[in-house]
């Protein structure tokens, strides 16, 4: 297993509010060059499941391990792409894919041929120069992941990356994700409230309660690979009956 959750928690004290529990007892485990998603309601803890695995919040309590070893010991590459793309608005297309590589000080050329590998990943050539506002959201995206590879991550974390864009760039952005994935075989774990979008990308669906959040369901998703669009027919409805028994506990 490349990733390994154990009976993690996570509680927010506040001295005035008092005591809030995020995630209780959740269990996970995600194997090398795995794609799963994770669904559920919103403010189920899926955001905050997603940056303790980041390192980006210390967890309660319970047990992380990636690749077998403590994630505090674990010398795993994790990055994470959130919903606004958080590129650096004063940086170009190239200066910003560069950035993380230039941070670990690796050498000008092997910048610039990292780079130029995950532009033409992303599909990006012809854009090097361009600032992120002169770009459309999609593309802006593209330029977030490919900044994230850019680091050479052995897990990449993905926060309702698509959710702001409009429905035929988000079905455009999810081809894109699959075809990025199989290039690069790394390990994803995707969150996302949209269901038919988890199914459409995932080889495993983790369901998540609401508060507490913790893992309710782990859902296989029996879709061959390569993977297309069901124009007209929502890719949910092919697992209507896997999901239903979960359905009270996602939206209520």
């Amino acid at each position: 297993m490349k990733l390994e959750i154990r009976d993690l928690c996570k509680e927010f004290r506040n001295s005035k509010r008092g005591s809030l529990l995020a995630l209780d007892r959740v269990e996970m485990e995600v194997a090398s060059r795995e794609f799963v998603s994770i669904v559920g309601s919103s403010g189920c803890g899926k955001t905050t499941l997603l940056e303790i695995i980041a390192g980006l919040q210390e967890k309660t309590g319970g047990e992380i391990l990636i690749d077998g070893l403590p994630i505090e010991k674990s010398p795993s590459n994790r990055v994470i792409v959130f919903q606004h793309y958080a590129l650096f608005p004063w940086l170009t297309v190239q200066k910003n894919i560069e950035y993380g590589p230039k941070i670990h000080k690796i050498d000008r050329k092997e910048r610039i041929r990292v780079c130029r590998k995950y532009i033409d990943i992303v599909g990006l050539n012809g854009f090097e120069k361009y600032y992120p506002h002169e770009l459309s959201g999609g593309m802006q995206q593209r330029v977030a992941l490919a900044r994230a590879l850019a680091n050479d991550p052995d897990i990449l974390l993905l926060d309702e990356p698509f959710a702001a864009l409009d429905a035929q760039t988000r079905e455009n952005c999810q081809q894109e994700l699959l075809g990025l994935w199989q290039k690069t075989g790394i390990t994803v774990i995707f969150v996302t409230h949209d269901i038919s979008e988890a199914i459409f990308l995932s080889d495993r669906v983790f369901v998540m309660s609401s508060l507490p959040g913790t893992i309710s369901a782990c859902i296989e998703v029996e879709l061959e690979r390569p993977r297309h669009s069901f124009p007209g027919r929502p890719l949910v409805f092919q697992f209507r009956r896997s999901f239903q028994q979960h359905a009270a506990k996602l939206f209520r």
